[in-house]
């Protein structure tokens, strides 16, 4: 049986202990909703207000040049190549996720339409996050391809020699399940069909290595595990052996090759570059950046592979704590137990009040969200830069009290808000 001191000397013993001092974390808040918002680095603020007072305040448009503006996303881009296994000069930091998987989806399926014009299916998870569902739907219907949606055991037997596109969420947004990419990637392209990961829930959270895996095409989301703020732009990735094939279909004039000689017509930046499309959200960007470090502060530390570990730790001993404590309350587990198979998330399942259950926690500072589905999903989030194995043992023993108590019955905590 763990106890609250077990958990303590765990948290003495961490190598990765002094990363939390590089975030404003509330007083008396247990933070478990990173895999939806990050929280604010410390250095963001005084950042931000820099590049407002200084850079645009001063620098005016001169600032493209002098502070470094122009160059930003590509720079970030390579920040971010380090955290999934890409090199540099192969990631920009742009646009949207939604935004950026519409421009590789449409980048493949022309590179299907020329090389296989037979193959006319794109297969996806059921599960998937629906964004991705919704941003396929649209452009198969508009190029004439077929949607295909399964259930994630049935995609490797189902790739075909209609398969055009596998188009994946690493992590499973409801369930924290993780795909094996590097298996999933080759069985597709055994298959004749080219691979698209979104590393939404992935990214600074798990050891990705797109590289290693071949994979095709990437996005991924920048303020989640990135800690790049509400809305911060996210980022795309696409194997050097497509960059130049085609034009992604959003040809804007930060994604031409001479973007300043203000030709008439388009021509495609080359490789990565010809991904972005209009100015970029400087501010946005400079916020990214403050996010970015608090992630690259680890690598003397172990990197990508330290902050796994713990990772690890904290959602296993998470696990435990629940099944321990909370016995009999109708709790079900719906991340894998597996190592391999988990990300950095656990989701609970309850078939009567799990939304409740959620705010309950939220009045008392645990801050996890809710799921809807059958069952619905109560999902905790576990970001081993600032969370601690004695959060895991607090926040753990605030459920058993809100489920002991009742206390999701509370009317104030049944009224349904427009954001889960």
């Amino acid at each position: 049986m763990t106890r609250l001191q077990d958990c303590r000397a765990l948290d003495a013993q961490d190598p990765l202990r002094a990363l939390r001092d590089l975030f404003t974390l509330p007083e008396g808040v247990i933070y478990l909703d990173g895999n939806s918002l990050g929280p604010l680095p410390k250095a963001a603020p005084d950042r931000i207000a820099r590049a407002v007072r200084e850079e645009w305040g001063e620098g005016l448009i001169r600032s493209w040049n002098t502070a470094g503006w122009f160059e930003l996303p590509q720079r970030l881009g390579d920040q971010i190549a380090t955290l999934v296994g890409a090199r540099p000069g192969e990631v920009v930091a742009t646009d949207s996720t939604s935004i950026n998987l519409f421009k590789v989806l449409s980048a493949a399926l022309s590179i299907a339409r020329a090389d296989a014009p037979a193959r006319r299916t794109v297969v996806s998870e059921r599960s998937n996050f629906p964004t991705d569902l919704y941003i396929a739907e649209g452009l198969c219907r508009e190029r004439g391809f077929t949607l295909q949606l399964l259930e994630g055991e049935q995609i490797r037997s189902a790739l075909a020699d209609d398969t055009a596109v596998l188009m994946l969420t690493h992590v499973n947004y409801r369930t924290g399940a993780m795909h094996d990419m590097r298996a999933l990637t080759r069985t597709a392209h055994a298959a004749g069909a080219l691979v698209i990961w979104d590393l939404a829930h992935s990214a600074g959270a798990v050891e990705v290595d797109l590289h290693a895996a071949d994979a095709d095409f990437a996005i991924g989301c920048g303020y989640k595990y990135l800690n790049g703020g509400p809305g911060a732009p996210a980022f795309v990735w696409v194997h050097p052996r497509h960059a130049d094939r085609f034009w992604q279909p959003l040809s804007g004039w930060w994604g031409h090759a001479t973007p300043f000689a203000f030709t008439p017509d388009y021509q495609p930046a080359p490789g990565i570059q010809r991904y972005l499309c209009g100015t970029q959200p400087m501010l946005s960007m400079i916020a990214l950046e403050c996010g970015l470090a608090t992630l690259l502060a680890a690598r003397p530390l172990g990197g990508m592979a330290a902050l796994r570990r713990k990772s690890l730790a904290l959602t296993d001993l998470f696990i435990q704590l629940v099944e321990e404590r909370c016995e009999g309350y109708g709790l079900g587990l719906a991340t894998p137990r597996e190592h391999a198979l988990r990300g950095s998330q656990v989701c609970l399942t309850r078939e009567v009040g799990a939304y409740a259950i959620v705010q309950a926690l939220v009045a008392r500072g645990v801050i996890g969200d809710f799921r809807a589905g059958r069952p619905d999903i109560l999902r905790f989030g576990f970001t081993p830069l600032y969370l601690r194995f004695e959060d895991v043992w607090h926040a753990v023993e605030h459920l058993r009290e809100v489920l002991s108590e009742e206390e999701w019955q509370r009317p104030e905590f049944n009224r349904q808000h427009a954001v889960t």
